[in-house]
C-alpha cells in the first residue's frame, strides 16, 4: 500500500500553510494526488430537515456568499501549491459543514491532513472536534498537524503507541509506507497485569517481529500501564526526538460531541508532534 490520494482541509486558519506544505511534501514523496477540500459550512442536515432546495431563492444568496468564500480559499490553496511545484492537484468545494463534508470525502482518500484545534485561532470556532470526528467517522487515517510546532520533517523518527487493539493495528497498517522509509522506529507498549491474556506478555516485541517482516527495524520499549499514558507518550516522543506518533483513536461519537479515551484526548489537545491516527 502507498498514499495515492491525500486530502488537505482548506479553511481560513492561520495554520493552513503548514498543512499545505506537509501535504505537498507527502504528495511528491509518494506520487500522490493532493486534494484541497473546503466546505461552505452549511450543513446538508439543515437543508434536508427544513426541506429546502439549494436553488431556493431564500437560500441561494446565502449559499452563494459561502461558496464564494470557499472558492477564494481554494484559489489561495492552488497558488500555494503552484509555488511548491506540486503536481496532481485538485480542489473540491463541498456544500456541507466541515464535520460531515470532510468525513464523506475522507472515505475516498488514503490520508486526511487536519489541524489540531487552536483556541486562539478564530477560524476554528465551532471546529473543536473536527480531527476527532473525521478520524472516527471518515474511515481513513488522519494526520493531525500540531499548531504550536515548526514541522521540518515527518516520518524520519517514528514512535508507535501499541496496545494490541484493532484501532492501533489499523493505524500501523496505514503508516507502513512511512515506516518503511523511516530512519528510526520505536514501539512503546503500556502493560498492566490484567491485559496480558488479551494481548500477550510482550506485545511490543511481537509487533516488532511483524514489522521486521515488512523490512522495518523497530526498537522496543515496554512501560507500566498504570501511568498516565497520554503524558507518558508525549514524554517518550520528546526523548526519542520523534517527528511522528502513530496510534489508534479510541472513543465514541455522539452528535457533535466526542467522548474520547483519556490518552487519545490528551494527545489531541497537547501534542507538539504530528500524529497519524486511525479508528
Amino acid at each position: 500500500m502507498s498514499f495515492k490520494t491525500i486530502l488537505v482541509h482548506v479553511n481560513e486558519s492561520k495554520h493552513l500553510q503548514k498543512r499545505v506544505d506537509i501535504g505537498a511534501r507527502l504528495a511528491k514523496e509518494y506520487n500522490a494526488s493532493l486534494i484541497g477540500v473546503a466546505t461552505t459550512g452549511v450543513s446538508q442536515y439543515f437543508i434536508e430537515t427544513l426541506a429546502l432546495s439549494p436553488d431556493d431563492s431564500t437560500v441561494l444568496p446565502y449559499l452563494n456568499s459561502f461558496r464564494e468564500r470557499g472558492e477564494n480559499l481554494l484559489e489561495q490553496f492552488r497558488l500555494s501549491i503552484h509555488q511548491l511545484n506540486a503536481s496532481q492537484v485538485e480542489t473540491r468545494l463541498v456544500d456541507d459543514e466541515p464535520l460531515g463534508g470532510m468525513s464523506l470525502h475522507a472515505r475516498y482518500a488514503d490520508l486526511v491532513i487536519l489541524g489540531q484545534f487552536d483556541p486562539e485561532d478564530p477560524a476554528q470556532n465551532g471546529q473543536i472536534y473536527l480531527p476527532e470526528y473525521v478520524a472516527m467517522n471518515g474511515g481513513c487515517p488522519v494526520l493531525l498537524v500540531p499548531h504550536s510546532s515548526i514541522i521540518n520533517n515527518i516520518g524520519d523518527r517514528v514512535l508507535i503507541a501499541w496496545n494490541g487493539s484493532p484501532e492501533a493495528k489499523r493505524a500501523i497498517f496505514a503508516a507502513l509506507p512511512i515506516l518503511r522509509r523511516a530512519k528510526a522506529v520505536e514501539v512503546v507498549s503500556f502493560i498492566t497485569y490484567g491485559q496480558m491474556e488479551a494481548i500477550g506478555t510482550h506485545p511490543a516485541t511481537d509487533l516488532s517481529t511483524y514489522l521486521a517482516r515488512h523490512g522495518i527495524s523497530a526498537k522496543v520499549v515496554e512501560e507500566d500501564g498504570m501511568t498516565d499514558i497520554g503524558d507518558a507518550l508525549l514524554s517518550i516522543a520528546s526523548n526519542f526526538s520523534s517527528d511522528l506518533l502513530v496510534m489508534g483513536c479510541y472513543g465514541n461519537s455522539r452528535m457533535r460531541e466526542m467522548l474520547l479515551g483519556g490518552a487519545t484526548r490528551k494527545i489531541f489537545q497537547s501534542t507538539t508532534v504530528p500524529v497519524l491516527l486511525s479508528h
